[in-house]
């Protein structure tokens, strides 16, 4: 899937099903089982099982967090959903609005 010019064309299904996909190969190259992964993860292998297989496309964000956990890519979370930038208006006036000098009284 080239994730750049595909993922709009995909349901919220088709996508959680790809990531169930590859998230069984980021397991496979942690060298975990279905087993430690599922419980580092803390749900059950059946739902772990599911995703990885695409039969299932809802599970929580919770799960979803918990198999970030177990496979180390909690910190990736943050790409998901980056912070908004500053607008130039609202720098602008921060910039406009800094004091030139401070001056403390004697």
């Amino acid at each position: 899937m080239d994730e750049q010019n595909n993922i709009l064309a995909l349901s919220n299904a088709e996508i959680v099903i790809h990531l169930g996909k590859r998230f069984k190969e980021y397991r496979l190259s942690c060298q975990l089982t279905q087993q430690e992964a599922a419980d580092k993860a803390g749900m059950s292998v059946v739902t772990l099982r599911q995703f990885e297989n695409g039969k299932i496309y809802n599970i929580t964000m919770g799960s979803f967090l918990g198999l970030l956990r177990a496979i180390d890519c909690l910190d990736h979370v943050q790409e998901l959903l980056p912070e908004i930038p500053v607008s130039p208006y609202a720098m602008q006036q921060v910039i406009k609005n800094k004091p030139k000098r401070i001056r403390h009284a004697k």
